[in-house]
């Protein structure tokens, strides 16, 4: 199954992310040098970049990161770092660090994105918004790699399993399935 359906900016609360098939949207140490070389749909870049107003992440990835700018720099926006510290942080254009519950975080960073989208690029902070209700979908990419140790998208361990409409599909509840042979390279 391909996504074809285009972005569209509706001021949604988008949990967005590259995944390992795995279920990794980071390696060890928060490593992202894994996700180069995989292709996406013509023109998907192009429409994240149109569609996102505000980025909302955690502090642990934007140390992780430095200077981050997501799309390689192509989106130009409001960022917000959510913090227990943020008089330790240092100081980036364009960059909010906040100290306030999640909720307060997503109220903040839908206003800054005008009516377009808010990005949540944050497992930690993704996982609190989805407990919370508060996002309204999640949007994975899924790299065909095998990382077998990381930062996992989702960790709820104890907790009652969440279930997902498929956005894109004639059946909501449709299992999407995926089909790789391993690569010697």
């Amino acid at each position: 199954m391909v996504d074809t359906e285009p972005q569209v900016a509706s001021g949604k609360v988008l949990w967005h992310f590259t995944m390992s098939l795995d279920g990794f949207v980071a390696g060890p140490n928060r490593s992202m040098d894994w996700m180069t070389g995989f292709s996406v749909r013509p023109g998907l870049v192009e429409e994240y970049v149109e569609t996102t107003g505000a980025v909302l992440g955690g502090r642990d990835g934007w140390d992780a990161a430095g200077e981050f700018r997501p799309y390689g720099g192509a989106w130009h926006g409001p960022i917000f770092v959510l913090t227990h510290h943020p008089e330790d942080a240092t100081p980036a254009d364009g960059v909010t660090f906040l100290n306030c519950d999640p909720a307060e975080a997503v109220r903040i960073g839908l206003a800054a994105a005008g009516g377009k989208n808010l990005e949540v690029l944050s497992p930690t902070i993704g996982r609190q918004l989805l407990g919370l209700g508060l996002i309204d979908e999640i949007d994975l990419h899924l790299a065909p790699i095998l990382l077998g140790e990381g930062i996992r998208l989702y960790e709820n361990p104890g907790g009652v399993p969440i279930r997902l409409h498929h956005v894109d599909a004639g059946d909501p509840v449709s299992a999407v399935n995926v089909r790789y042979r391993p690569s010697a390279t």
